[in-house]
């Protein structure tokens, strides 16, 4: 039976895809320390999330129905002590949301619930969720980004989604409720320049996961882009996004391009706030921190990590790169490297195509040859192992249009 949840609610660009990752992989591993990490996908606990809070997310929210039910039942069926759910855009969970999770997860059968919130200051979280605002098909530019999150009254869809899943102290008085401060905590994230393992080291302490003999390696991470990248996606949106359905966004743009290529370009300029409304947002970082220790919530790092640093400020030859009025050179480049990508992917798909083409061609002569009735379950066979792979899926599309010529 459960006794101890620990509850990961945010927030997104800390390191949580990381996280996640690893966790999912590690499932045998944890089970064999007592705990639970109950996922049949990677993407179990952002489906959960979806349908706890009733989200809409590009027609994922149909496919999420239940599925915090699903996950409840594994939790209250556990002979585990320890269960972890993590997902970031928990931080989003309004009061009823996280009543009706905590009852679900046995609360109130007597597991002791630790809300853990990992966070990273201000001055890189607010470039960071534009770009991923970009990344999720987004249109608007930096600047009008930037004067809707600064709206006193924050109206619309940005401003409410970005200080709802960003602003720390409602997060945790949202999650925490009456929980005690010591089983309420915080997890900074290291400032520019630290070691790398570092944020690790602070989710093995965080999370009781020391000691464990965990693979580390990883296989899905929520990269950054540069400025001229991040553009070039954004011109992407504007130009494709009537064309281009979410179901094929998310694997070719955001997936093959942002994360699988662009992500990988060197020296381009990174995002950050304009020298305008970095004090304002130095203040608030400050006023946060002050607030949070007041609360005295078990801090695993340094609340000073949440007071952002300044860049440092080109001269008249090379100004703050501002990403709606970017470099048209650098832009151009990251172009060619996408269009190079989509090309090679493109070739591949192709020879897949003829190679399976072939076969089906071959298998479909030697059947009729031979009269044999198996035929149609056989191709049933190939077409189902086909559909459980983003590339597979990609070949039988181009096989289908072939076949239509």
């Amino acid at each position: 039976m459960v006794t101890r949840i620990l509850l990961h609610v945010g927030t997104p660009k800390t390191g949580t895809s990381y996280l996640q990752d690893v966790l999912f992989r590690n499932q045998r591993v944890l089970a064999g320390a007592g705990i639970l990490y109950p996922a049949d996908r990677f993407d179990a606990h952002f489906l959960a999330a979806l349908d706890l809070m009733q989200l809409p997310w590009g027609g994922l929210e149909r496919e999420a129905v239940g599925a915090w039910d699903r996950l409840a039942g594994r939790v209250a069926e556990s002979e585990q002590d320890t269960v972890i759910i993590s997902h970031e855009i928990l931080a989003r969970a309004g009061r009823a949301h996280v009543e009706r999770a905590l009852t679900s997860l046995g609360r109130d059968r007597g597991a002791e619930v630790h809300v853990l919130v990992s966070a990273r200051d201000l001055t890189r979280q607010i470039p960071a969720e534009w770009q991923e605002n970009v990344k999720h098909r987004a249109e608007l530019g930096y600047a009008e980004f930037l004067r809707q999150i600064a709206a006193p009254e924050r109206a619309g869809r940005i401003a409410s989604w970005f200080w709802g899943v960003q602003e720390l102290p409602d997060i945790l008085g949202r999650w925490a409720g009456d929980l005690p401060p010591e089983q309420v905590h915080l997890v900074t994230v290291p400032p520019p320049g630290s070691d790398p393992g570092l944020l690790w080291q602070r989710f093995t302490e965080a999370f009781g996961l020391a000691g464990l003999d965990l693979d580390l390696g990883n296989d899905r991470s929520n990269p950054s882009l540069g400025v001229p990248e991040t553009a070039l996606v954004r011109r992407i949106n504007l130009s494709m996004n009537s064309q281009l359905p979410p179901p094929d966004y998310r694997p070719l743009v955001r997936e093959l391009l942002a994360h699988q290529t662009l992500s990988q370009r060197r020296g381009s300029p990174r995002l950050s706030l304009p020298a305008s409304m970095r004090g304002v947002v130095h203040e608030r970082e400050q006023a946060w921190i002050e607030e949070l220790g007041r609360r005295g919530y078990h801090v695993v790092g340094d609340l000073a990590d949440l007071r952002g640093a300044d860049p440092v400020d080109g001269d008249d030859a090379t100004p703050w790169p501002d990403p709606d009025h970017p470099d048209e050179a650098a832009v151009a480049d990251a172009a060619l490297d996408a269009i190079g990508r989509l090309l090679t992917e493109a070739a591949d798909a192709r020879h897949e195509v003829e190679r399976l083409r072939t076969r089906l061609a071959e298998t479909e002569r030697a059947l009729a040859e031979a009269g044999h009735p198996a035929g149609h379950r056989f191709r049933s066979r190939v077409v189902g192992a086909l559909e459980r792979r983003r590339t597979g899926r990609v070949v039988l599309r181009g096989y289908r249009r072939l076949r239509r010529r």
